[in-house]
Order: structure tokens, then sequence, then C-alpha cells
């Protein structure tokens, strides 16, 4: 059952995990700012439990905002040599606020990933078959991806929790996080249609979620799917006609 409605509520005092240096956390703050909610950035690590206890005990917040993660640097086969490092924030940590909140009736936002599926015989390429928030995650290529694959049912199980899968995030600035900034860069790219995440569309939508108390996993990605040929074409036509591009 997805929605809770006894945790709806004003986003009064927002808690945010990957505020300070995150990406998304950071739009998030934005946002809930110019919503007029006060906003606290968390200084506590999310794997050291003891700190996130007393952190959520200090501030007493309305809602809480998981945006903390490990993606790697310059990308995810970082996470394959660093497999505890992994571990320790995007498995641990995020249990760890799932397991806090849920003991505080806290309604707590986890900025997932999406990144947990491949086609195959059942979902071919290109038949416009899609994969539900029921099936099972089929990608497992990646540690990264390993590791959000498995820690999905376990968050499933808190009641307090909202699992917002997102997918190659594409934000309206050329920040090097964004989705299209990242692909330009690459010598060659992969031709394959992806359900994607516009942030600019789909960040307020999570937090007039959260308001709404609703509660499960929720796909979030735009409708459709979208290659990464078109975006780059997309970026010739606006950003820079100049640009060369090669696929596998």
């Amino acid at each position: 059952n997805k929605s809770n409605i006894k945790m709806s509520a004003p986003i009064t005092k927002a808690l945010i995990y990957g505020g300070k240096t995150g990406w998304i956390g950071g739009k998030v703050a934005v946002m809930l700012k110019e919503q007029g909610a006060e906003v606290v950035l968390a200084e506590a690590r999310c794997e050291n439990r003891a700190d996130v206890a007393k952190e959520l005990d200090e501030v007493k917040p309305s809602h809480v905002f998981m945006a903390a993660g490990i993606t790697g640097r310059p990308n995810i086969d970082w996470c394959e040599d660093h497999k505890p490092d992994t571990i320790r924030t995007n498995v641990i940590g995020t249990l760890n606020l799932a397991d806090l909140t849920n003991e505080r009736n806290i309604h707590c936002t986890v900025y997932a990933t999406g990144c947990i599926f491949k086609y195959d015989d059942a979902h071919a390429l290109g038949s416009g078959i899609g994969f539900t928030e029921e099936d099972t995650p089929n990608f497992d290529e990646s540690f990264y991806s390993q590791t959000k694959g498995y820690m999905e049912p376990m968050l499933k199980c808190y009641p307090n929790c909202m699992i917002l899968r997102v997918r190659m995030p594409i934000s309206d600035d050329l920040i090097h996080r964004n989705f299209i900034t990242k692909i330009v860069k690459y010598e060659r790219v992969v031709n394959i249609p992806n359900s994607m995440t516009v942030l600019y569309e789909m960040l307020p939508a999570s937090l007039a979620m959260a308001k709404k108390g609703l509660t499960g996993v929720y796909n979030f990605c735009n409708p459709g799917v979208i290659s990464h040929n078109q975006c780059l074409d997309l970026y010739k036509k606006y950003i820079d006609p100049t640009y060369p591009y090669k696929t596998f």
C-alpha cells in the first residue's frame, strides 16, 4: 500500500542528508526554502547511527530527505574498487536513516536509483513495455546497482519511507553532475533509449508527494524514453552546433 494518510502533513522543518555537498540535496534545500520551510542541512554522516539519532532528536524535523550516496568519482566504476565504502553509505547509511526515522514516526523521502533494470525478453527494446514498481531488479552488472537492487526490498519494509527511483538526472544547468554534461565529455555513447528524470519537473513533485505522506516505491521518471543520441542532437541544436559525437 503506497498511500499512508497518517503521515500527510505540511513540511515545516526539513532535515536533508546530502544537502551540503550533494547535487539533488542542494536543489531540494533551495526549493523547500522557497516554499517557506525551515531547512537544516544534516551534519551527521548517515552511516554513524548514534550521530544520526542525536541529530534527529535535536532538530526534530517534520520530514527527512535522504539524498546522500556514493556514486563514485569520476563515475560508478569507482565503486567496484571501493566496495566497503559503497556499502557503508549506500546500504548501511540509508537503512540507518529509514530505521531511525521510522522509530520516531518521521516521513523519510529517499532519492534512490532506477538504474536497476535492463531490457529483457519480457521488456524488449522498442516494445514500449516498461518495468513497474513491483518488478524485481534484473540489472546487477555494476556493484553500485547491485547494492541498490538488494537494498530496495529492505527499504520497502519501512512504512514511513517513500523511495524514488531516479534515472539519469537531467537539470536545466550545465553542472558536471547533469546527465547531458556528463555524456558530452564521453568519447563514444551508447545509443539506447532510457527512462530519464528531468529534475526541475520531478523534484517539485517529490515535495508534493512528501507532504501527502506517500510511501512505497515509485519509478520517478518522466514519461517515455529518450536515447543518448537524441539528447546530443538537442545539445547540438541549442548549445553547440559544432559538437561532434560517435556511437559504439
